[in-house]
């Protein structure tokens, strides 16, 4: 299974907050801490929030912060709240369209492989992803 870019900074801010779960980040610090569009990662913020991982806070002084402890959220619990894709056409309610629907044998395979993907992230939790925490200080090499 291939996870959307979405998912994968969704997956990269959640980790990063559940490295200091206590502390605010803004979306603009996040952004350039991983060389992404802050735009692109506001909409992330976004739907973050909407699922339940993190709380926001606008304005000034504003920023986001883990909405439960990182050891509560697992893997498994953003990837199925983000990646709103069907994994093939004939997953969508519709069938997708797919003439051989009917008589295919390939659907129920494909859902078992996706199922035993998302199993196995819902055993891991943030906090086993969290980032290592930096010294004060820390300056990446450019």
């Amino acid at each position: 299974m291939r996870l959307t870019s979405f998912t994968d900074f969704a997956l990269r801010t959640l980790m990063r907050l559940a490295s200091e779960p206590a502390r605010s980040f803004a979306t603009s610090e996040i952004a350039s801490e991983f060389k992404i569009s802050r735009n692109h990662l506001a909409k992330v913020v976004r739907d973050l929030g909407s699922g339940g991982f993190i709380t926001t806070q606008r304005g000034v002084g504003g920023g986001f912060v883990l909405a439960r402890p990182p050891q509560s959220i697992t893997l498994g619990q953003v990837v199925r709240a983000l990646e709103g894709e069907p994994l093939v056409e004939c997953f969508r309610e519709d069938g997708g369209g797919c003439v051989l629907t009917a008589r295919c044998r390939l659907k129920g395979r494909l859902a078992a492989a996706r199922e035993a993907f998302l199993r196995e992230l819902d055993v891991t939790t943030l906090a086993e992803c969290a980032y290592p925490s930096r010294p004060r200080g820390w300056q990446q090499a450019s």
